[in-house]
């Protein structure tokens, strides 16, 4: 069969797959379908949105039950007869069948009004979890797949792709190992995941504070002064950052300042840098049992720069090209620091406080005042007006669609000029009790090309928590809310774009580094005149919408200092990379060393150790906390190359849309970024907005 021939095959099947979903949607909630009779159907969609606690355990258990069927089935395949059609097609399928029941088992935990709802949710969230990573532990069935795969037949680029991926998976997971090995490796995982637990609860329970005056408080608002509790004629300064970072900021008194910067920055110190230490060493151990050289290269091996090495050239690289704008900002911070305390060391204790000072006197804006040109509802309205004019989209508001709450409203989205629907976004966006408390995406359904040519369509949902109309009045939003809010819509309409054949690379299934990227690259538009002006208006008159003078001074807030502020994160994430990179490495040593080249001879401060108190090195970014600046770094050359001189020119946003979100994970992220630029991504770009917008 001719490769392409192949891969129409696995995407026929894949997508009889989504008309077998819809039919085990039905069988598994009775109880719902009867409750949803007078609720419009939407086409291509097959997730279920209002289970009850009983029917997401008896959708979990069936998820489970075709799972071990279909690997079983796999497993069984005489290793001279594996073929396309006995294990790459069926894989496939489960994986197209599979993905919207789960999501419909996992969402009710973040958004159901019901308590035993959330529960049941988040208990077959764990069992599925658990039960998957069992099926990628297979050694039977991997053992069919790796015969088939080294058969080399030609399959087609997207089915070859699926192809390794899979292999990859199972080799991640230890497949390849020794029953002894197995074993050790899983005693690793277990006294790891014990180890995060115990850093982050010391973090947690770390209740310590300080006594001070107000006198030493100088400079702080009346509204900070008077949420704190009082003893001995002093006040208790508790050692959070909701309490140190304000203090840091707006504190007049550099003394206080350093006194809370090192009393925070020993928070939970020996004991957590201890746990570090052991963590740093038992990952090396894990990694080295699965074959590779250090943590650092298993944890970037999926990711867009593949080793560590090259992690660390591109923090080297970005550290040395800010040099300059950072020396200039410190620079303009210790003269602002010599004319307010005198001839005193410059120490990581101003660093905040001096930033703070600055923007009083080059940023005109009360951030705070500002929040009175973002109603809720005018935000939600604008921002959908924008990225249907950029995106050449249609949203239709569907009115009696299923949902699991009243203030939730579900669209359908639609290509501008062919008139194809291309998926649907729940806006679940309102607090209420019980719900997930960030603001985040949520996929629903991923896309994939179905048996009869036509697509089961992308769906997901925006989760916030923006604050409730009051007495008819829309509610407003803080400018960083509207930022994330942005951003995090931003990778809705990067999964609705996605126009992957297989389901498995629906488009926010990518490498880690870049499913940031367009979402950061589309931050810009929160930034610039012409976009802003769409999603503000008075709250008392929304006819008129913020000024072009606020939105240059919300520009140059962003900006100001950016040079420094990358700088701090440079040096976190080299501390990262480099203990994930080597063996028995001096934690300490090394931030003491690192921290005065890096920041520009500003030395550590004497006691600290921000090891101690850095979760993101412990528990969800080990070994990848580059990734952020990865990302940025990225879509500052895809903004500048493609859309800063014509920030709603259509035809730049249809053919991003087509070249950068469309194809999802069915290729190597830097191969899509590099062809859409015509070259590789460069550095320059963000060095150069940086040095030109930062003072």
């Amino acid at each position: 069969m001719e490769p392409r021939k192949r891969e129409r095959r696995v995407i026929a099947v894949a997508g009889a797959a989504a008309l077998v979903a819809v039919g085990l949607n039905i069988a598994f909630s009775v109880v719902a379908a009867h409750r949803r009779r007078k609720r419009r159907e939407l086409p291509g969609f097959t997730a279920q949105v209002n289970l009850s606690a009983a029917e997401i355990k008896k959708l979990a258990d069936r998820i489970i039950a075709k799972a071990k069927e279909t690997y079983d089935s796999v497993a069984a395949v005489p290793l001279d007869k594996a073929s396309f059609e006995n294990v790459v097609v069926p894989l496939a399928e489960l994986d197209a069948l599979q993905f919207p029941l789960v999501q419909a088992c996992v969402l009710p935990r973040m958004v159901s009004p019901s308590e035993d709802v959330r529960k049941a949710s988040a208990d077959a969230e764990k069992r599925l979890d658990s039960h998957f990573v069992l099926c990628r532990q297979r050694e039977d069935v991997y053992r069919v797949i790796k015969e088939f795969a080294e058969k080399g037949e030609r399959i087609g680029p997207e089915a070859t792709r699926f192809l390794e991926c899979l292999v990859k998976e199972f080799e991640r997971n230890g497949v390849k190992l020794s029953q002894s090995k197995r074993k050790e490796m899983e005693k690793l995982k277990s006294h790891i995941d014990e180890l995060n637990l115990r850093y982050l609860q010391n973090l947690s329970d770390f209740t310590k504070f300080l006594l001070l005056s107000e006198d030493e408080l100088a400079g702080m608002p009346f509204e900070f002064l008077k949420d704190l509790e009082k003893a001995d004629g002093k006040v208790k300064v508790p050692l959070t950052s909701y309490h140190v970072t304000p203090i840091l900021e707006h504190c007049k008194v550099g003394s206080t300042r350093k006194q809370i910067a090192v009393a925070y920055g020993q928070k939970s110190g020996k004991d957590n840098l201890g746990i570090l230490e052991n963590l740093v060493q038992l990952r090396h151990k894990f990694a080295r049992l699965l074959g590779y050289a250090n943590y650092a290269d298993f944890a970037v091996e999926p990711r867009m720069p593949k080793k560590s090495r090259k992690v660390l050239e591109f923090l080297e690289e970005m550290s040395e090209q800010l040099d300059d704008v950072a020396n200039r900002e410190l620079s303009v911070l210790k003269d602002l620091k010599m004319k307010e305390e005198g001839d005193a060391q410059f120490g990581m204790e101003d660093l905040l406080y001096y930033i703070k000072r600055a923007e009083e006197f080059k940023v005109d804006i009360d951030i705070g005042e500002i929040k009175k040109y973002f109603p809720v509802s005018l935000v939600i309205s604008g921002m959908l007006k924008m990225f249907q004019d950029l995106f050449a989209l249609r949203f239709d508001e569907i009115k009696d669609a299923e949902v699991w709450h009243d203030t939730v409203r579900v669209f359908s989205v639609w290509d501008a000029s062919s008139n194809d629907l291309l998926g649907y976004f729940f806006l679940d966006v309102f607090a209420r009790e019980g719900k997930y408390a960030h603001t985040c995406v949520v996929t629903l359904q991923n896309g994939c090309l179905c048996s009869n040519g036509t697509r089961k369509v992308p769906a997901a949902v925006l989760l916030s928590q923006c604050p409730k109309e009051f007495d008819g009045n829309s509610a407003l939003l803080r400018f960083p809310e509207v930022v994330r809010l942005f951003h995090e819509f931003s990778h809705v309409v990067h999964h609705i774009s996605n126009r992957a054949s297989f389901s498995r690379f629906s488009s926010l299934r990518l490498e880690g580094d870049f499913a940031e990227i367009p979402s950061l690259l589309l931050e810009n538009w929160c930034y610039e005149s012409i976009s802003l002006k769409m999603m503000s208006g008075f709250h008392q008159d929304i006819t008129k919408s913020i000024t072009s003078d606020a939105c240059q001074s919300l520009k140059r807030r962003r900006d100001l200092f950016a040079g420094l502020k990358m700088k701090q994160e440079i040096l976190l994430c080299l501390v990262d990379q480099i203990i994930h990179s080597s063996e028995n490495v001096d934690i300490d040593a090394l931030i003491k060393e690192l921290h005065p080249k890096v920041m520009l001879g500003i030395p550590l401060l004497e006691g600290t150790s921000p090891a101690s108190c850095f979760p993101r090195i412990t528990i969800g970014y080990d070994a990848v906390c580059y990734s952020y600046i990865w990302s940025e770094v990225f879509a500052a050359d895809l903004f500048v190359s493609k859309f800063k001189d014509d920030l709603l020119n259509q035809h730049a946003g249809l053919r991003f849309r087509n070249k950068i979100l469309a194809p999802g994970g069915s290729r190597d992220s830097l191969d899509i970024i590099s062809d859409y630029l015509g070259r590789e991504p460069s550095l320059q770009p963000f060095i150069q907005s940086k040095t030109r917008n930062s003072l």
